[in-house]
C-alpha cells in the first residue's frame, strides 16, 4: 500500500531504490528497508517489485576503483540503521532514497536525486492522495519536512539505464 502512494506522490512508478554491490562473485543490493538497512541478493530484491518492474542505472562512465571502494565503505557504514517511516531527510534514521542519496553525496560528492519539502512534493501533484498522507502522518502532513524520493533518483540526469523491465514499454 505504501509503495503505491510513494509512487503516486512523486508521479512515478518507482517507489524503492537500492545500490548493487559486488560481494565476491555475487551481486547484492544494499537497501534501507524496514526495520533496518541490509544487503540482500539481487534476485530477492527484484522479487519485491510490483509486476516485475525494475530499472538498473549507474553514473555515466565507469567508476574508478577508488570510487567503488568509497561507495562500498559508505554502504557498510550505513548497515543496520533503523528505517525512518516519516521520510525525514534530517533524521538520524534513513529510508531507501536517503540511503542512496547520502552514499553518493558522501562517497563521491555527487547529489543523485534532489531534496524537496513535502509541500513541493504533494501540493504540486494532482495524483497525490492527501488523505493517505494525512493518515500516514497521524493527521498532520509535515509540509516543510525535507525528503528525497525514489523518483528524483530514478530521473536524475547523471544516471544512465543499464537494464530495465518497465510496464510502459
Amino acid at each position: 500500500l505504501l509503495y503505491g502512494h510513494v509512487g503516486m506522490a512523486s508521479c512515478s512508478w518507482t517507489s524503492h531504490v537500492g545500490l548493487i554491490v559486488a560481494q565476491g562473485e555475487e551481486l547484492l543490493v544494499a537497501e534501507s528497508t524496514f526495520p533496518v538497512s541490509k544487503k540482500t541478493t539481487l534476485a530477492h530484491f527484484l522479487q519485491k517489485s510490483y509486476d516485475g518492474q525494475f530499472s538498473i542505472k549507474r553514473l555515466h562512465g565507469a567508476l574508478t576503483p577508488v570510487q567503488q571502494a568509497r561507495i562500498c565503505e559508505e554502504v557498510d557504514r550505513r548497515m543496520g540503521i533503523w528505517y525512518d517511516t516519516g521520510f525525514k531527510y534530517d533524521s538520524r534514521r534513513q529510508f531507501c532514497s536517503k540511503f542512496v542519496y547520502d552514499i553518493y553525496r558522501e562517497a563521491l560528492g555527487i547529489e543523485i536525486g534532489r531534496l524537496e519539502t513535502f509541500r513541493e512534493l504533494l501540493q504540486l501533484n494532482g495524483e497525490a492522495q492527501l488523505w493517505f498522507w494525512r493518515m500516514w502522518f497521524f493527521g498532520a502532513i509535515p509540509w516543510e519536512r525535507r525528503t528525497v524520493t525514489p523518483a528524483s533518483i530514478f530521473c536524475c540526469p547523471d544516471l544512465t539505464t543499464v537494464q530495465d523491465r518497465l510496464a510502459d514499454k
